[in-house]
């Protein structure tokens, strides 16, 4: 990526950030307080708190727009992070609290929670929980959808020979050319020299012999049969030197970098590594992550019924998850039972634990009572998101992690996108997504506070429009969307741009 190129994409980033916390570009260069105490410390173009810098309500440390270094692009999450680097990401810690006051009237205030992030916050939020996997070898055929631990060099030049690019004839010097009754094919050795004014019969991808200094191929020559041998003319006037010949090293040198780490192993790759001499490639572990579906009321087969609806995340989240990077070990359902519920997350061996619904502050809603009971530590707790708002994430004690997703379908959509998605690409190694925008062909409402993901397709002219069926619960507009469109907190107008997510269904996309 070129320097304009990077500092294009901070630029969108910086952009698209400000447009969902509806502030503006001054503010931000004062590093101006948001809403919400809280730590958030970055060595990019991050967003800081400004201790006292602006009118906001935030108390934190951050330091705002940091001229120190700038975010690579592979670590850049332009629609949220706004240049949080991945490898010196600090995880949200509450705002310390200050020392009790002594003496009668002292006041003490409870130190704030990670709640209600703003949809950018939880975004960043997610990306600093995570720390990339080690790195293991995998043969090929195993390596498929993993990313890069290391560049993929090139271990010989690509060809290591010079080879016929074409079924023809191998010609030395000018014509017309004495055909040799030998013809060389496709793996056999060129032998012995060509010699000038002669030619041979060569199948593509056959060696060139030496002296070889053209290729004529069967439609651009004739032969003639004469009671010395046959001669060989060319129709289409004398060959160029070189001419249908694939030169040694004409795709690369031995130890170029073919691919850069972080690419994510996709079959044209795995013809590019076989290409190359490669029988095993050096990739990031894949997160093991595991489902659980939370809700006594649920069926997992048959028509609704009498108070009973059918799980429809159980089904749609693991393929999700695997498209995203993950290994998907298990996903079980649990009754709404506090001790069911505690044993299950207490025993997980997974690096992301799922939980669908249980999040909010229900009679069974359990996700919070057991996590502070396992003395987990929330990093995300509520985020300023329609719809979604319910969504948490937490470490775990055995360190890895876990995020509770709210029930319903579409909230749960949110929940993968804000969070999963960002934490699975920085522990798979995965790169961001580029950024993109699009222009609304509709006014779309906004909530006063909040972000809102809407579903949208493209239309002819690479607009979008939204979907009508956007509800929580609704799953009707998602399955024929090309995304969610990033709405500010106030809504957007027609014509307006607004950011667009890919749901990654088959590639590494949120």
């Amino acid at each position: 990526m070129t320097d304009q190129e990077e500092a294009a994409l901070n630029a969108m980033g910086e952009a698209l950030l400000l447009a969902n916390e509806g502030r503006s570009p001054q503010a931000y260069a004062a590093g101006s307080g948001g809403t919400h105490s809280g730590t958030f410390t970055g060595t990019g173009a991050g967003r800081g708190t400004g201790a006292g810098a602006g009118a906001g309500t935030g108390t934190g440390t951050g330091t705002g727009r940091s001229a120190d270094r700038a975010p690579g692009p592979d670590s850049l999450d332009p629609l949220a992070t706004a240049g949080l680097d991945a490898d010196d990401a600090q995880r949200p810690e509450p705002a310390k609290q200050s020392a009790p006051e002594s003496g009668p009237g002292a006041r003490t205030e409870p130190p704030p929670r990670p709640h209600d992030l703003t949809w950018p916050e939880a975004r960043r939020a997610a990306r600093a929980a995570g720390r990339r996997l080690p790195a293991v070898s995998r043969p090929l055929a195993g390596a498929l959808g993993y990313a890069l631990a290391a560049p993929l060099t090139a271990l010989t030049d690509l060809p290591s020979f010079d080879t016929s690019a074409m079924d023809g004839w191998a010609v030395a010097g000018p014509g017309p050319w004495r055909l040799e009754s030998r013809q060389l094919l496709a793996g056999q050795r060129p032998g012995v020299a060509l010699l000038d004014g002669h030619a041979i019969a060569i199948a593509t991808g056959a060696a060139l012999p030496p002296g070889a200094t053209a290729i004529i191929r069967n439609e651009h020559g004739r032969t003639e049969r004469r009671t010395d041998g046959e001669l060989l003319h060319a129709t289409r006037g004398a060959p160029t030197p070189g001419q249908d010949v694939r030169p040694r090293a004409q795709e690369c040198r031995g130890g170029d970098e073919l691919l850069s780490p972080g690419v994510v192993v996709t079959p044209a790759v795995l013809g590019l590594a076989a290409a190359a001499g490669y029988d095993e490639l050096r990739v990031i572990t894949r997160p093991r992550v595991e489902v659980l579906v939370l809700g006594d009321e649920l069926l997992d087969h048959g028509l609704p019924h009498a108070g009973f609806v059918r799980d429809a995340l159980g089904p749609m989240l693991a393929p999700w998850l695997e498209a995203l990077g993950a290994e998907v070990i298990g996903t079980r359902r649990v009754v709404d039972e506090v001790d069911a519920l505690m044993s299950a997350i207490g025993g997980t061996t997974a690096d992301l634990l799922i939980t669908t619904g249980g999040t909010a502050a229900g009679p069974v809603d359990h996700v919070h009572p057991v996590l502070h009971t396992l003395g987990a530590k929330l990093l995300v707790d509520g985020v300023a998101v329609r719809p979604g708002h319910p969504m948490l994430l937490a470490e775990l004690p055995a360190g890895g992690h876990l995020v509770g997703l709210p029930g319903n379908p579409l909230a749960a959509v949110s929940g993968v996108v804000t969070l999963v998605a960002p934490l699975l690409r920085m522990l798979a190694g995965r790169p961001v997504p580029a950024p993109y925008t699009a222009a609304l062909t509709a006014d779309v409402p906004g909530h006063p506070t909040d972000t809102r993901l809407v579903p949208v397709v493209f239309d002819d002219e690479s607009a979008v429009v939204p979907l009508r069926f956007h509800g929580p619960a609704m799953l009707r507009g998602l399955a024929t969307a090309d995304g969610l469109a990033v709405i500010p907190p106030g809504g957007a107008v027609a014509g307006q741009e607004t950011a667009v997510l890919d749901l990654g269904w088959g590639t590494a996309g949120c």
